[in-house]
């Protein structure tokens, strides 16, 4: 039987933190000000919680306490009448602050919901990944080399590496790999930033985006295992240490193996739920549409438990609801 803390009916309620986050940060779309567009999600987040009937502790968040005044690592959320059981809570109240800023696509605003403990700890450092959708699930090694997991890829797909299109970050750190994709033969989608869009679009036939490579955020990653659970995709992620400090801050997280390379059930194990609402437009979400008095709102929701994916799209009166800050 479902644990009441992973009630059905919770996915629904989160998808409102989501749209809350989404339509102030929106606001903020193309005016160059990265700091502005996530202070407006994360204020708008921050209140929105408090009418979510959880009792949840940030696990992944903006940060550690003395970095970020909300939605700290460790903070306790929600509280609403009739709260549940105890929630972990990863989130990223605006994941491509920099592409919101500049009014590119594929900025979201994202929460990924699991039983206490069930999400990685670890420093807020780098993460190699690589993500695929459900064909291509167990085949993916991050021991292998790039050219060598787009061809099993490929084999699991039914295609060949020619007809892949790869995601990838746009970072001069990954010079190596754009080359060695290149000379594999397979398509390139090089992205300014949102790697957990980036990462969930694989299991959607009709992004066209069918692997993701790279090194990005361990926070992001740990969101995109999330939701990449859901679905019946694949994903593994090794942590890139900037320092000795954060390996130091690794092994007293309980990480002994600095190398080790973590699947699916170690970032984020357990039921899980996931809500993400689009900020822009970007592969599988609509972003953010403003009309007189109001705007609209294009969010999914997904459950590891039953693999149920809903698309959401919302109508929202701004003379009826609640202001969380847009």
């Amino acid at each position: 039987m479902e644990d009441k803390a992973m009630d059905r009916n919770l996915a629904l309620e989160v998808v409102r933190v989501t749209e809350a986050a989404a339509l102030s940060c929106a606001r903020l779309m193309g005016r160059g000000d990265e700091k502005a567009c996530d202070q407006a999600a994360v204020d708008a987040m921050r209140k929105a919680f408090d009418s979510v009937r959880i009792r949840g502790t940030v696990a992944i968040g903006e940060g550690e306490r003395d970095e970020a005044p909300m939605l700290f690592i460790g903070e306790k959320v929600g509280g609403g009448d009739g709260a549940s059981a105890e929630v972990d809570i990863a989130l990223d109240p605006l994941e491509g602050t920099t592409i919101c800023a500049t009014g590119r696509g594929n900025a979201i605003s994202v929460i990924a919901i699991a039983e206490h403990g069930k999400f990685l700890h670890a420093p807020d450092t780098y993460m190699e990944k690589i993500a695929v959708g459900p064909k291509g699930r167990g085949v993916i090694d991050l021991r292998k080399s790039p050219t060598e997991n787009l061809k099993r890829v490929a084999d699991a797909m039914g295609r060949y590496v020619e007809d892949l299109t790869v995601c990838i970050l746009d970072r001069p750190r990954h010079e190596k790999l754009v080359r060695e994709v290149r000379e594999a033969g397979a398509r390139i989608k090089l992205i300014g930033d949102g790697d957990v869009a980036g990462a969930v679009a694989t299991c959607f036939e009709e992004t066209g985006v069918d692997i993701l490579m790279g090194v990005g955020g361990a926070p992001e990653g740990v969101l995109a295992a999330a939701a990449m659970k859901c679905v019946g995709g694949d994903f593994q992620g090794r942590l890139k240490y900037r320092s000795e400090n954060e390996i130091e801050r690794a092994r007293g997280m309980g990480i002994e193996d600095i190398e080790r390379i973590f699947g699916i059930e170690e970032l984020a194990g357990g039921p899980v739920m996931f809500a993400a609402t689009g900020v822009t437009s970007g592969d599988f979400l609509r972003g953010v549409r403003y009309f007189g008095g109001g705007a609209t709102t294009h969010s999914v929701v997904m459950r590891s438990a039953t693999g149920t994916v809903r698309w959401i799209e919302s109508r929202h009166h701004f003379d009826r609801k609640p202001n969380y800050g847009w």
